[in-house]
Parts: C-alpha cells; sequence; structure tokens
C-alpha cells in the first residue's frame, strides 16, 4: 500500500505541466484545429445538403411491404398524420439553433470574451459535425420514409432520406453540449439540472412529432437523439482544460522485500 501511495502522489504531482486555468475558464481550443474541424463539418453538411437538394440522387426502390418493418416501426406508416407536426419540430429546432447563440452571449457576460468564444466553437463544433454524419448516414442507408410507403416516389430523393432523423440529431446535439456546459460552468446551482430537462423535454417532442408528421419511424429518431446527444457531449468533453480532466491511470511497482507487486488504479470522471 505504500508504494500505490507513493506513485499516486507522484502522478498527482506531475500529471499536468498545463498551468491552471483562470477564473472561469474551463475550456481550452485550439484555433487551428478546432478551426479547421468546425470549418469541415460546416462545409460537409453544406456541400452534403446541396446535392442532396439537386435531386442528382435517386430514390430507392419502392419500399417494402409495412409487414416487414420493425413492430415499433409499423405505427409511423398506419397512423394518421398530423399536417402542424413538421411545423411544430421545425420551430423547436431553430429555437435550439437561437439558443446556441444566447447561451455563447451569455458565457461571454459571466465570463468574458474567452468564454464566449470558446463556447461558440464548440457549439459550432458538435452541430455542424451532428449534421455531417448525419446527412452521410441518410446518403448511405437511403431508407424510405413513412409517407413514401403510401404514395412511392420515383423522383423525391428526400422521400428516401429518413434515417436518421436531422431534426431529432441536430436538437440533441445543442441539448447535450449545453447540458454539460451548464454543469461545468454552474455546478451546484440549479441552472444545469434545468438545462438538462428542459433540454430533454424539447428533443423528446420534436422526436415525436417528426414522426407525427409521417418524416420518420420511431427508430430514426431513437438513432437521431442518439448520435447527437452523443456528439453533443464529446466535443465539450474534449476540450475541457488539462488540470480539470485528469486521464485514468494505471501504475505498477513491485513490493519492497517480497515477492509480487502492486497495480494502483486512478482517476477522476
Amino acid at each position: 500500500m505504500m508504494a500505490t501511495a507513493a506513485l499516486i502522489t507522484a502522478f498527482a504531482s506531475t500529471g499536468s505541466a498545463d498551468p491552471p486555468p483562470e477564473p472561469g475558464q474551463h475550456f481550452t481550443v485550439d484555433p487551428v484545429s478546432d478551426g479547421l474541424i468546425a470549418g469541415t463539418g460546416v462545409g460537409l453538411s453544406t456541400l452534403l445538403g446541396a446535392i442532396l437538394a439537386t435531386g442528382e440522387i435517386r430514390p430507392s426502390p419502392p419500399p417494402v411491404s409495412a409487414s416487414a418493418l420493425l413492430s415499433i416501426d409499423r405505427v409511423a406508416v398506419t397512423q394518421t398524420i398530423d399536417p402542424n407536426a413538421s411545423t411544430y419540430s421545425n420551430i423547436v429546432l431553430w429555437a435550439a439553433s437561437g439558443f446556441a447563440v444566447l447561451d455563447t452571449g451569455l458565457s461571454g457576460l459571466r465570463d468574458g470574451w474567452d468564454a464566449l468564444l470558446v463556447d461558440g466553437l464548440m457549439y459550432l463544433e458538435s452541430t455542424s459535425l451532428t449534421s455531417a454524419v448525419t446527412d452521410m448516414l441518410k446518403i448511405a442507408v437511403r431508407r424510405p420514409r413513412p409517407f413514401d410507403y403510401a404514395q412511392p416516389s420515383a423522383t423525391n430523393t428526400d422521400a428516401t432520406l429518413s434515417f436518421p432523423s436531422g431534426h431529432a440529431s441536430g436538437v440533441a446535439s445543442v441539448a447535450a453540449t449545453a447540458t454539460y456546459l451548464a454543469f461545468v460552468r454552474a455546478p451546484g446551482t440549479a441552472r444545469p439540472w434545468i438545462t438538462l430537462g428542459v433540454g430533454t423535454a424539447l428533443s423528446a417532442f420534436v422526436d415525436v412529432e417528426r414522426v407525427r408528421a409521417g418524416a420518420h419511424f420511431p427508430t430514426d429518431v431513437m438513432a437521431g437523439t442518439l448520435l447527437g446527444a452523443t456528439l453533443g457531449v464529446l466535443v465539450p468533453h474534449l476540450h475541457r482544460h488539462a488540470r480539470e480532466t485528469p486521464p485514468v491511470w494505471i501504475g505498477v511497482a513491485p513490493l519492497p522485500d517480497r515477492h509480487g507487486g502492486t497495480v494502483a488504479l486512478q482517476g477522476w470522471f
């Protein structure tokens, strides 16, 4: 045990050479690499959207019988489509985008211009990467939308871009990033829990409305939510200051005057 304690003490004293973060600064970004990642995400999502809008990618063959669908997905084909559901989901998606801008501005007011630039870049990265990956999956899978089962289209490319849901992934990405930032920047307050609750509720609302609109199957919105939430958490987590996110560390050392050794596991989560 003494060897274990010595190993942990040595690591704690030399584990990070980075200077401690300034007050209110919990994240770091690199203008070159992060700017390139964000620019690539924006460029890919823009180009993919433009290509899909041309109609040059031909729709898939007519959908198979609804009986071949997963049981959880059949409701999207047999339901009565709500003509207002698509509008509701669009409003929430735009509101989420607006919140990302608002939250970035509030970070600047609370913690300075550094926080504004860092948070803005992290939101841009998470949302643009989510959009790009979503569009690439849509093109790769080319799953017919529920409404295409009633009136199959031979010319409408969008009719076969059901999986995953872009609305679900977009809202979940913003909600996840906002929640992560809230827990880091305002620990011990109600703000993180309110952000988590509202973000979860809005994501669930969009998921339901996309299905009610006949635009997606339940599995489409589930996949989109998982994708957006994952990237929305991963991007800010990878930007945490090194002093605030010590890595998991495993140390091995022999025991003095004994056969065998000791293994130490250290980490903060």
